[in-house]
């Protein structure tokens, strides 16, 4: 049975990485010329409009997951016009990378407070490490707590921005194809796109087949520039 205080971290960790993540593709749109998630109010850090977009994939499926199995596994989403997109194929690629960008600034601000905590003697760097469980104490009580919470929120984020810059549909990873193209050729890449629907379930498959053995070497290489010097396997 999975710890009930460790399930809701991982959960309240999940709903703010994936509420700064929304926001990051919602404001990146409204500067870029696309107001839809604006006038949605998704550029906001607050959760609950995003939450009132995808109830199920922010809060049932998640909490229910977390609760059970201690792993919260969801989905979110902000809205955008198809016919900028269309128009300006380069900015919705843009777009699509202010997500995963969003959680690689969370991956390094929970990295700078726990280095900051080394340095002061209140961290360390553990014997073992596993997925949110980064580092240890010299004290006991809630300096532990503060430990795992800014080992889940490094761990978490490094996983939502590798995961969804996979390049394979409907991740943001393949939204951001059309930057290496040119402007007719992005236009025909998302067309493509659109018009395969059975596209998005498949390239969640596989991305999710293929995501464990992809994930342990950039979640080692990360903890290695968190404590240089330090191996871990």
């Amino acid at each position: 049975m999975p710890n009930v205080a460790d399930a809701l971290i991982y959960y309240v960790v999940f709903l703010l990485s994936t509420t700064l993540h929304e926001a990051a593709h919602a404001w990146t749109a409204h500067r870029l010329g696309d107001s839809t998630a604006y006038h949605g109010g998704q550029v906001s850090l607050n959760p609950v409009p995003h939450i009132r977009r995808e109830p199920i994939g922010m809060v049932v499926l998640p909490l229910i997951s977390a609760l059970a199995s201690g792993w919260p596994i969801g989905f979110a989403s902000a809205p955008y016009d198809p016919r900028w997109a269309h128009e300006h194929p380069r900015r919705a690629a843009v777009m699509s990378l202010a997500g995963p960008a969003a959680n690689l600034l969370l991956v390094l601000a929970s990295a700078v407070l726990l280095r900051l905590g080394v340095a002061t003697g209140l961290f360390y760097a553990p014997d073992h490490i596993s997925f949110g469980h980064l580092a240890a104490t010299t004290r006991s009580g809630w300096l532990e707590g503060v430990a795992f919470l800014l080992g889940v929120l490094f761990s978490m984020n490094l996983l939502l921005a590798a995961f969804n810059l996979l390049p394979l549909p409907p991740l943001d990873g393949s939204g951001a194809v059309p930057l290496l193209l040119s402007v007719e050729a992005g236009r025909k890449y998302q067309a493509a796109i659109w018009r395969m629907r059975g596209v998005a379930l498949f390239g969640l498959f596989l991305a999710w087949r293929a995501f464990d053995a992809l994930f342990n070497p950039v979640f080692l290489g990360a903890v290695s520039l968190l404590y240089p010097g330090v191996h871990y396997r």
